[in-house]
């Protein structure tokens, strides 16, 4: 019998490094494919500190310890328009978009598997902690991993039914621990290499900096609900709702403190008020959400299901209601409602839906 092949995204960690192996173990054909998703070559760039080097050697360095085919994947002008320019535009108009959730949906499970499949590949596999379940019905579905405190899930929120059949995750039953002493007992070059923290392609730069290279300042006033001038920012884009740190204006006595609660883009003004679950505006019950995905059926109106509203958040119970045009303008498509407030849910972030812990989609806060 043919061994299936499978490509597998080797990023430099250890997570995919691991994942090669038990897939190799398992009896697939592998070849190894390491992404370029940022042209950091210039020492004049501002993401010239972008570890890529490092991750490229590394990468390689495993394929070869593991006796797997290898090859590098200039993903550079897709990532610069379904993720880079996305989180550009997207912060320029006073969101909060999540770029690794963008990557998974058109970059790694979309052009990147077309390129494997181009090399002979009917699969892709990556070290994402998280199950593939397969139902009786032929469908697929993504569950949360074995080990809560890495579940990754949430960063699929937006796959489709096909890119799920497609896709393999040999992390789903290992807890990170585990997945260490695997590489450590292999003696793989990434063994003790530490996780890559921040948006993926950064490495070291911070988000406002690299916007700042796309994003013009546009300074203004910082005012409160009521509108009196407490200060100034120096680019709406510098900040996000719910901030409290770096506004650089006074918090008033008894250690409480001055909160983001909206950007006025037309006024370019930032809004701010002392900290309050009775704040409307930083604590909602509801919320309205745009692109909805589902990993396989559409959920059913007025469903009560979970949601996690961020990554790392503990799953909310929600009643799922979709939107008729003559409730809401715009791009709205879903109602959200928690059984319990929520606190500064962010246009453009993401929320994530679960029954139990099956994924069943997401969507975008509007």
């Amino acid at each position: 019998m043919l061994r299936k092949r499978v490509g597998i995204a080797l990023s430099g960690g250890v997570d995919s490094s691991v994942a090669a192996y038990l897939l190799k173990e398992a009896g697939y054909d592998l070849h190894g494919v390491f992404m370029r998703t940022w042209n950091a070559d210039d020492d004049a760039n501002p993401l010239s500190e972008c570890p890529w080097r490092r991750d490229l050697e590394d990468a390689r360095a495993v394929a070869g310890q593991l006796g797997i085919s290898f090859e590098v994947v200039s993903m550079i002008e897709r990532y610069k328009e379904h993720v880079v320019g996305e989180l550009v535009d997207g912060y320029g108009a006073g969101l909060t978009p999540n770029p690794d959730v963008l990557c998974n949906k058109w970059i790694k499970f979309g052009a990147l598997f077309d390129h494997v499949k181009s090399c002979g590949c009917e699969m892709i596999a990556t070290g994402h902690y998280c199950k593939k379940v397969e139902n009786p019905d032929g469908s697929c579905d993504i569950c949360e991993g074995d080990d809560k405190n890495k579940d990754q899930s949430y960063f699929l929120a937006l796959l489709n039914q096909e890119q799920i059949k497609n896709a393999l995750f040999p992390l789903g039953t290992y807890a990170k621990p585990q997945v260490r002493s695997i590489a450590s007992g292999l003696d793989l070059r990434t063994a003790a290499k530490k996780d890559s923290q921040g948006i993926c392609f950064l490495g070291k730069v911070k988000i406002q900096d690299f916007l700042a290279q796309y994003v013009e300042d546009f300074a203004g006033d910082i005012v409160t609900i009521g509108g009196r001038v407490l200060g100034r920012h120096s680019g709406l884009f510098r900040f996000t709702i719910g901030q409290r740190h770096g506004l650089n204006i006074p918090s008033n006595r008894d250690n409480r403190h001055y909160v983001v609660i909206a950007k006025d883009l037309e006024c370019n003004k930032l809004i701010v008020e002392i900290e309050s679950e009775d704040s409307p505006m930083l604590y909602k019950n509801e919320v309205g959400v745009r692109n909805l995905s589902f990993t396989n059926k559409p959920i059913g109106d007025g469903a009560k299901i979970l949601a996690k509203p961020r990554y790392r958040d503990p799953s909310q119970k929600i009643t799922f209601n979709y939107a008729h045009k003559s409730e809401i303008p715009g791009e709205c498509t879903a109602f959200i409602h928690f059984q319990e407030k929520q606190r500064a849910l962010a246009a453009g972030q993401i929320i994530a839906f679960y029954s139990g812990e099956r994924l069943l989609g997401g969507g975008i806060y509007v």
